[in-house]
This record gives C-alpha cells, structure tokens and sequence, in this order.
C-alpha cells in the first residue's frame, strides 16, 4: 500500500474515515469511547500505532499510563491499545480526533495525508537531531505551531518519546551508487519515503508488525524501522543481508502522544499539568532508553548474528540531500500551516545546526580523531 504525499487537507472527520476496514459500529458506541468516572476513578482509553509491549516504542504507551494513574493517586487510569487492538495503527489519531479513544500515541508522520505539516513533528529528511527538535518544539515556536495543526483534528499533541539517530535500514543487496535504488521496493513512511520515490524507489509505509512477513515473502525488498535495539527484536537479520548507515530519513525521531481536546479541556489545571510532566518526562527517558539499548543491540548484531554493516557512500548522501531540499521546498507549497511550520523549522535549524557545529559534532570529531 503506497502513500502518496498529497495537497489535500481534511478539515472534517467522519467516523466512516476514521475507521476504515473493520471497525465496527458497536465500537462507536461502546463505552470505551466516552471517559468513564467511577467512585471517583476517571478511566479513559489510549490507543498507539505499535505492536502489544515493543521494546521502547510499545512499552512507552504502557509507562506513561501507568505514571498518570500514579501521579493523579490513582485518580486516573489510563486503558492502553496496542496496534489493531482497538483500531488498526495508522487510524490512531482519527480515534482519538472523534473520540472512540481519549489518547493516541505513535509517530505523526504516520498521518501525513491529513497534513503533510505533520512531518516536521516526527522528522524530515537530514532534518533536526533529538536535541535539536526538543530546542524548536519546547523554545523556538515548534509547539505554538503544532497545536495550532493539532487543534484541526480535536487534538492537542505533545513529545512523549525519542529514538534518537535511525539506522540507514536492511537492504538484500548492497548500494553502491544511487541507481541501487531504483526500482526497489522499500519500506519508509514519511518524507523519507518521498525523496527516494524521486531517486526511483517504491517506497511504502506499513505497520510495524507487518514489515517482518514483507521482507520474508519478498513484497519488500528492503526496510528502515528504527534501530539496533528494535530491528533485533524484529529479527530482520533472519531475512535481510546487508544493515546500512547513517539513516538519512530519521536523525531524531520524535514520538507523540496526543488527547482528545474535549478529554483535555475537562481535565483539572492540575491535571493537566501531570499529563505534561509525563509526557516531558518519558521524552527525555526514551532517548536515554534508545541509546542504551541501541548500543548493546548492535554489538549483538555484529558479533553474535554476523550482520554485514554497510554505510552509504557520500554520493550518494549528497543525491539525498539535493533531493530532500526539494521535498521540503515542496511541502511549503501545500497550505498556509505546512508553509508557517516549515519556515519556522529551517529557520530555527539553520541557527541550531551552527551550534551544532561548534558544540557536539566538533567535540565528536575530536574524541574520534
């Protein structure tokens, strides 16, 4: 199933929309759908786009539920939905928009056909680092921006995660050169997936738990997920021969968690001020969490599984770059909110990137010299 970047902004949501291809009418309905209080315990629902208790991004879900109920003492209590479970991964933030869910959590470029805007909160193609992300959305008017987006879908969304730097992906052949590429049937959701469509790629943005059959069967070719600590639990070096570097696509991939906006609205002030602490805070542990793992992850990779690394020549990371350019160009071009985010986004990463400059990567290049 190929997603096509389009121009086209929903600016009203039907519930036919929003639960396409099976979910039922007594879902609408169900109570699973409206906040419950009983005896004085508010119970609301959080549905995500990953599989049941992934390392790091299915495990967030469940962390951060489990924090609100604790940090309300017991007031709240959050019921989590992995992927499928309530509504398939990718209708997450219509659940939440419509209110068959109160929460959503998973990556926002997952919902770019909604507003291609939703990339830059995810990321972009030689975009923004972890760090240079929290610096935007928390100081650079990056948050201003998103909840004015969000707002159009009855949401109001917020970093709850970070998996940092992304590998390059899993490849059953090598690329030497940017004509590797052509004709190769990849998984990569977002604007990653739209630069290599423009180098010949058949880029194609399926659910986490479905890649694995992809690459087996041979519907892919080749796959980016995340990193080392999740593509080994996933396995992929079972079925794929080559693992790439640096990943181009994902240079620190925010995660999202969002709430209904009627759900927020009747929250207390305190209330919503746990929700935000949460969130913020399993941002920051995540990142830590990814790094960790990621570590320990590739070692394993390397040393026990024999996995072939390969990183990707500077030919053809400069074709990338030149094409991610027009991408980004072009996103500006769809509608006055995707234009205000993207000049907002460039703007504040062209001061972040020569701090950057003079900060980690210098000292980086230092301490590997």
């Amino acid at each position: 199933m190929k997603k096509k970047i389009t121009n086209k902004r929903k600016t009203k949501i039907t519930r036919r929309e929003a639960l396409i291809g099976g979910a039922s009418s007594l879902l609408l309905t169900s109570t699973l759908a409206k906040p419950a209080i009983s005896k004085g315990i508010r119970r609301l629902t959080m549905t995500h786009t990953w599989p049941k208790n992934f390392p790091g991004l299915g495990t967030s879900p469940e962390r951060i539920a489990k924090k609100i109920n604790k940090a309300t003492d017991g007031e709240i209590e959050v019921k989590v939905f992995a992927a499928g479970e309530l509504v398939p991964a990718f209708e997450a933030l219509d659940a939440a928009s419509i209110g068959v869910a109160d929460m959503y959590n998973g990556a926002e470029y997952y919902f770019q056909g909604k507003n291609i805007g939703f990339n830059f909160f995810t990321a972009v193609p030689f975009g923004m680092t972890a760090n240079e992300l929290n610096a935007w959305i928390d100081h650079g008017g990056g948050k201003e921006l998103w909840n004015k987006l969000s707002a159009q879908f009855n949401v109001i969304s917020f970093q709850s995660a970070n998996t940092g730097v992304q590998m390059g992906g899993w490849f059953n052949k090598e690329i030497k050169t940017i004509d590797d590429l052509k004709g190769l049937k990849i998984r990569m959701p977002g604007l990653g997936g739209e630069v290599l469509r423009r180098v010949g790629s058949a880029a194609v943005a399926i659910p986490g738990g479905e890649i694995y059959p992809a690459l087996q069967s041979g519907a892919i070719d080749a796959t980016e997920w995340v990193g080392p600590w999740n593509d080994l639990a996933f396995a992929f070096y079972q079925v794929s021969k080559y693992y790439y570097w640096p990943g181009f696509h994902e240079p620190g991939a925010g995660l999202a968690t969002g709430v209904n906006l009627d759900t927020w609205n009747s929250l207390t002030d305190t209330q919503r001020e746990i929700f935000k602490s949460v969130f913020s805070h399993e941002n920051t542990y995540t990142l830590a969490e990814f790094n960790h793992h990621n570590s320990i992850a590739l070692n394993t990779l390397i040393n026990k599984h024999g996995v072939k690394m390969r990183s990707f020549s500077k030919d053809i990371m400069n074709e990338l770059k030149t094409r991610s350019r027009e991408v980004l160009e072009d996103v500006a071009t769809k509608d006055p909110i995707s234009n205000e985010i993207y000049l907002s986004f460039i703007d504040n990463l062209k001061r972040l990137r020569n701090w950057s400059k003079h900060s980690e990567l210098a000292y980086m290049g230092a301490r590997e010299d």
